[in-house]
């Protein structure tokens, strides 16, 4: 694999790197948890860099920084646009109104106008539902979204880390109610992150939707940094605690897989990167994964890490070490339903 490879993403017939790079780390940030230490202007350096060693999609979201990220890749796209897969996403909240955020018509039509605006394009190619949102109906959702189509504002709409059940009621609606369907799924994908396996991934296959993979390194255990030896946290521990936390049988699971992983990439004479992103672009219903540099050097270490191929030897070996279909802690599935998160809803 290499990034001149391209993959067609879903049913569209559009070709995309195998690569996207993610741009949640872009911006000055504002302290609301979504990361983003990576200042403009070596955001743009970053940015330029991956559209030069081929990657042709760029992922983000309205809520990165609170808009500093659409800003800006926007600035860093000028003249470069139309060769760029350009995806974004709303839902989050984007002011102190709660009413900012969402997934309902009177929120999309107002977010997909800053979104444009921040962006300085006169389109977004794919633009994504970034959660479920269980207030509003998926209908409402999706009519909105394909009017976006018809008024020629996006080419295309997907989702991030809705349920096997979400993903068919939102291609059944839109079909019986001669609409266009959703062509994309995001989703979290990584040796250590593997629940998807189990039907996600083959419902996007049987219904011809585009996967963007994102956290190959399983936020940053995956990094190379964090194995038994260290005693090194992940970079993203004081960003995102919850995910970090080591006192659950869980988590020490998962902590002796990830520590089991980097001694067979050793093994094998690779980085742990390298074999992290390797495996992530194995997947058949994966049309591309998101990377998520901080700075040029981890670009590259990324750019590297699209030639390794893996063997059936080597791809059996990770199998063992963690089974398909396996998730250690449910918040790395991205988002907790409300029936397993509020107690309330199992209890009579």
């Amino acid at each position: 694999m290499s990034l001149s490879e391209l993959r067609v993403f879903g049913r569209s017939g559009t070709p995309i790197s195998p690569l996207t790079l993610g741009t949640m780390n872009f911006g000055e940030g504002t302290g609301n948890g979504q990361g983003a230490p990576t200042g403009a202007d070596e955001s743009i350096r970053i940015i330029h860099a991956a559209l030069d060693a081929g990657i042709t999609a760029v992922d983000t979201a309205d809520v990165y920084s609170q808009g500093e990220s659409e800003q800006v890749v926007g600035r860093a796209l000028r003249g470069r646009r139309d060769d760029v897969f350009l995806a974004t996403k709303f839902h989050g909240q984007m002011s102190p109104n709660p009413a900012h955020s969402g997934n309902s018509r009177r929120w999309i039509t107002q977010a997909v106008e800053g979104s444009l605006r921040r962006l300085q394009t006169d389109r977004i190619d794919l633009y994504q539902a970034h959660r479920p949102d269980y207030n509003t109906d998926v209908l409402e959702t999706i009519t909105t979204l394909n009017d976006l189509i018809r008024q020629g504002k996006i080419l295309y709409y997907g989702t991030s880390v809705f349920t096997p059940a979400q993903l068919v009621e939102a291609q059944w609606l839109a079909t019986t109610n001669h609409l266009i369907p959703p062509l994309g799924n995001q989703v979290p994908y990584s040796m250590l992150v593997r629940g998807n396996e189990r039907d996600v991934l083959p419902i996007a296959q049987q219904y011809g939707l585009g996967v963007l993979a994102y956290g190959p390194l399983a936020g940053g255990w995956l990094s190379g940094s964090f194995v038994l030896e260290s005693g090194k946290p992940p970079t993203r521990v004081h960003t995102l605690p919850g995910r970090y936390d080591l006192s659950g049988p869980s988590s020490e699971r998962k902590l002796l897989a990830a520590d089991s992983l980097a001694r067979l990439a050793d093994k094998l004479e690779l980085s742990l990167v390298d074999l992290a992103v390797g495996f992530a672009l194995t997947h058949p219903a994966i049309s591309s994964v998101i990377i998520g540099p901080r700075s040029e050097e981890h670009l590259q270490a990324y750019l590297r890490a699209a030639d390794v191929q893996l063997g059936e030897t080597v791809l059996d070996a990770i199998d063992d070490l963690v089974p398909p279909g396996t998730n250690f802690v449910e918040r790395d599935a991205g988002a907790i339903v409300p029936s397993i998160e509020f107690a309330e809803l199992r209890r009579r």
